[in-house]
């Protein structure tokens, strides 16, 4: 029998002027471990007359991963930072009881094309720190580990597996890992892995007895600790993961919280304005939807 639980095919979302393809949540399965949102933007190619801006917008209740592959957005926050996001780079932003952010093209740039690609992904945090002060941290690529095994080139963006831990300050057990391939090999993870664990396959393609899956799909495993299957050459992989809470998460637009009254109290702040203002970006905001399909 297979391990692999759930295939997730990327399903077009627009983020304001961007599309996305989005992979969680899904219907079927919310969350996988602590992971409650997923999206890939791009390869997208901007020209002089096009830019990426998405206005100030509130969260609670979760933290964000930026992760770009290639292109460049520069982020502000209601605490103060200004940080220009490049590949490689994790920017790590954990809202707790809320924070506004935008994230925009930077202005030298928007005279000029550039290819945009990367990952957005949302964590939930533990319930305990939901109303936590925000925070914000900006991780280097250089800060990443990187190791290679048998060929394979790993990568751990965050959380701990495979004896290693990245810089980025997480809140719960987790693991966000890329995997290179350059040839075509058995891969066996398993004893690695734990919690929950779900495979997106960026580029290339893998196989799992018999059956061959292509990039753009994210493959929920039965087991993580039964993860095992073939690469073919000049593939990258993602495996997202971890342990998962024994509460249910609420989401409404940028909002999670295992509470719905935190959800509804933050909806009517941000109705009403009443949220921080990012500094020097103060005159647009992003307005909370009348009709809400997430």
């Amino acid at each position: 029998m297979s391990n692999i639980s759930l295939i997730i095919e990327e399903r077009a979302a627009s983020i304001g002027n961007f599309m996305v393809g989005r992979l969680l949540p899904f219907r079927e399965k919310r969350m996988v471990g602590p992971f409650v949102f997923i999206d890939h933007m791009g390869p997208v190619k901007l020209t002089e007359r096009q830019s990426f801006d998405v206005l100030p917008h509130p969260h609670i209740g979760l933290s964000t991963l930026t992760f770009l592959f290639e292109g460049s957005i520069m982020h502000r926050d209601t605490l103060g930072n200004v940080v220009e996001i490049k590949p490689g780079a994790v920017n790590w932003m954990t809202a707790g009881k809320g924070i506004v952010h935008s994230e925009r093209m930077p202005e030298y740039l928007r005279h000029a094309s550039q290819t945009l690609h990367g990952l957005q992904i949302w964590v939930a945090l533990p319930k305990e720190l939901e109303q936590m002060a925000p925070e914000f941290f900006h991780i280097d690529a250089a800060q990443l580990p990187t190791w290679t095994d048998g060929g394979l080139q790993f990568k751990l963006v965050a959380g701990e597996a495979f004896g290693h831990q990245s810089a980025v300050p997480v809140y719960s057990k987790l693991f966000m890992v890329e995997i290179k391939s350059k040839t075509r090999q058995t891969v066996n993870i398993g004893p690695f892995l734990y919690g929950e664990a779900g495979l997106y396959i960026l580029e290339g393609q893998i196989e799992s007895e018999g059956n061959s899956y292509q990039a753009k799909q994210l493959l929920v495993a039965k087991e993580s600790s039964l993860c095992e299957f073939t690469i073919a050459a000049d593939s990258t992989i993602y495996l997202f993961g971890g342990e998962p809470f024994a509460e249910e998460r609420f989401l409404d637009w940028n909002f999670v919280a295992t509470d719905k009254e935190l959800i509804n109290a933050a909806k009517q702040k941000w109705i009403a304005q009443t949220f921080d203002k990012i500094k020097g970006d103060e005159t647009e905001f992003v307005p909370y939807p009348t009709f809400n399909k997430k």
